[in-house]
């Protein structure tokens, strides 16, 4: 892949399908101006990610070049000119709003929110501790809220108590593995971050709690009168919670192994398993609308 295309790390542009979520969740897919807005708004948010992703690199290019894997990073290696990355990102973060504002104008302000934060992050936010995975789970969570707001459709507190939760179980998980480096290479402070390695087991312990935390949230939305207004055979869901207790459970087992990809996502996209979990947990949804 050449170095400029690594830079915008596309294989991460995967995480925006969570904008699709309330579509599916509120069952209009039916409707393909909602689909097409949903799917600009996907482009949109990938382009602006990108443009994130290229200044994350430009802030942390000397710890990026300290670390074992990340020093390949085109900036750190230096297969890519500090001042083409900025001209990169300027022009992708404009793009990114330009398709937001095209969705509307609700649309455009998520985004807007997201490209602030994420800059925030990448400058202050991600070497405050605790503080850097509480804004990573809320950033999953606003990616949900703009999906809602270009399919226009209204987005589930269920679903946002459920998705922060499990979003800041794998923001721990992220910071875990990243400890769990930094104990192999004998270093005590994750480069560029707040966390120490004596902070290890804290940090698998409450990100497994929050993980089964998200676990109780949609077993008790099982129970709820908001659950059978949306399905037809509501008691089918509940053959999704064996699948997310495996889910969880083994993602953090991998992870306490050391055998983890430094980002849970990436791992999920390469997991078979994670694959069948997916693909079973869709059939159901499918049966229970039946």
């Amino acid at each position: 892949m050449p170095p400029v295309l690594r830079l915008l790390r596309p294989h991460q542009w995967v995480k925006n399908l969570l904008l699709m979520v309330p579509l599916v969740l509120a069952h209009v897919l039916d409707e393909w101006t909602r689909v097409a807005d949903v799917i600009v708004a996907i482009l949109g948010f990938s382009l602006c990610a990108s443009a994130v992703y290229v200044v994350n690199d430009l802030v942390d290019v000397e710890s990026d070049r300290a670390h074992p894997t990340k020093h390949r990073r085109p900036l750190a290696a230096g297969t890519v000119a500090a001042p083409l990355a900025k001209i990169l990102a300027f022009v992708l973060v404009v793009s990114g709003l330009a398709l937001g504002y095209a969705v509307s104008m609700s649309t455009l302000a998520w985004m807007g929110l997201y490209v602030v934060v994420t800059s925030l992050y990448s400058f202050w936010l991600k070497r405050l501790v605790i503080v850097d995975v509480v804004v990573l789970s809320g950033l999953y969570t606003l990616r949900l809220a703009a999906g809602a707001a270009a399919a226009d459709v209204s987005m589930s507190g269920w679903l946002a108590t459920f998705s922060l939760f499990f979003f800041t179980s794998l923001a721990f998980l992220k910071r875990y593995v990243e400890l769990r480096d930094t104990v192999e290479r004998e270093g005590r402070v994750i480069a560029g971050r707040g966390y120490h390695v004596g902070d290890a087991v804290f940090v698998a312990v409450t990100g497994v709690a929050l993980g089964f935390l998200a676990v109780l949230v949609f077993t008790l939305y099982l129970q709820s009168h908001d659950v059978r207004v949306l399905y037809t055979h509501p008691d089918v869901l509940w053959f999704v919670i064996p699948l997310v207790i495996y889910w969880v459970s083994r993602t953090w087992l991998v992870a306490w192994r050391g055998t983890m990809h430094d980002d849970p996502i990436v791992f999920a996209m390469r997991d078979i398993p994670s694959y069948v979990v997916f693909g079973l947990t869709a059939v159901i949804l499918y049966v229970a609308t039946l």
